[in-house]
């Protein structure tokens, strides 16, 4: 029983560790991105995303040369789609945040999560109580209240959200699912995709960017505090990356995005606390403390006996002794 309770504690711990690190790097590469886009004129976003990347890849390369992260092995085909995926979800968010209202933009992110829960009881079989499900209208309804406002839609803009949303939801879902399937922790599956996704994002970034602002990347003139901050960026990004892995494999992407919109009521608050206090009114107060409130019953719920079961039999493959992959079965809630 004394065994049971620390193995539980010590699952608290690491699971709090884990939202912690993903909810202060998430938080923090925000606000230097706003400072370095909307102050100092660097608006290419999928450019600096590849960066991102290049700086995450070359992270693992030193966690490999230092022996903190094992060889690992994940087929070329699936790779193949889970990079595809990845810079869909990037390059549509980014097209749909240019063709839409910011309040549909919104809506859309918010969209991610029932496509999520969708992607989960399709494919795995899960299956949520009632309280978990209202729970996560509360959530939805309170990040709908603080941040949608106006709303407009268009035939172009609708049809980039529709490809950022699945995008989006299938590309956190395969995270867990590569990492069940194969085996992998967070810095094998990273040290197998952000290569592809730095080289791919790299190639078609320029020309993204030329799409949605007008302007080319390698006309942009840096200055010495631009550099900071496109430095700073591309560091914290390796937090932002690493611990987003972390958060999917411990626990789902539907857990990843509703416990996410943590970040959404912080980035609000720092907003109001550090750039001043306009747009900050009872309807925005009431959807921040809604959207809290939804956030803990989930917590809650879910984590009650039948609030989230998982009832598949997914195949997880593992190292026999001569090295051979071998395949067993394996089960998770």
């Amino acid at each position: 029983m004394t065994s049971s309770m620390s193995k539980s504690d010590k699952k608290r711990v690491l699971d709090f560790a884990a939202w912690s690190f993903n909810i202060t790097t998430s938080v923090g590469i925000i606000m230097v991105n706003k400072a370095l886009m909307a102050t100092h004129g660097f608006s290419f976003a999928t450019t600096l995303t590849g960066l991102h990347f290049v700086t995450t890849t070359l992270m693992t390369i030193v966690f490999r040369w230092l022996g903190l992260s094992q060889p690992s092995h994940l087929p070329i085909p699936d790779l193949i789609k889970f990079v595809i995926f990845s810079n869909l979800s990037i390059v549509g968010m980014n097209v749909s945040l240019m063709w839409n209202s910011v309040g549909f933009y919104q809506i859309a992110k918010l969209c991610m999560i029932p496509a999520s829960c969708l992607l989960e009881v399709v494919f795995d079989r899960v299956h949520y109580s009632r309280d978990t499900k209202l729970s996560i209208m509360v959530v939805l309804i309170g990040v709908a209240v603080c941040t949608v406002t106006d709303v407009s839609v268009n035939a172009k803009g609708l049809a980039a959200a529709v490809i950022a949303v699945w995008s989006t939801a299938l590309q956190q879902y395969y995270v867990h699912f590569l990492q069940r399937k194969y085996s992998l922790n967070s810095f094998n599956l990273l040290g197998h995709t952000a290569p592809a996704q730095a080289g791919s994002l790299l190639l078609v970034g320029p020309f993204v960017d030329f799409l949605l602002t007008g302007k080319r990347v390698d006309h942009f003139g840096f200055t010495s505090i631009a550099l900071f901050f496109l430095t700073l960026s591309c560091v914290i990004a390796i937090g932002v990356n690493l611990s987003q892995f972390i958060c999917i494999g411990r626990f789902s992407a539907v857990s990843f995005q509703v416990l996410g919109h943590m970040k959404t009521v912080l980035v609000l608050s720092l907003g109001f606390l550090f750039f001043g206090k306009e747009g900050l009114n009872f309807q925005v107060v009431l959807g921040m403390i809604l959207a809290v409130v939804g956030m803990i019953w989930y917590g809650n719920a879910s984590a009650k006996p039948g609030g989230k079961e998982r009832r598949s039999v997914l195949p997880v493959r593992s190292e026999k002794p001569n090295g051979a992959l071998d395949e067993k079965d394996g089960s998770e809630k």
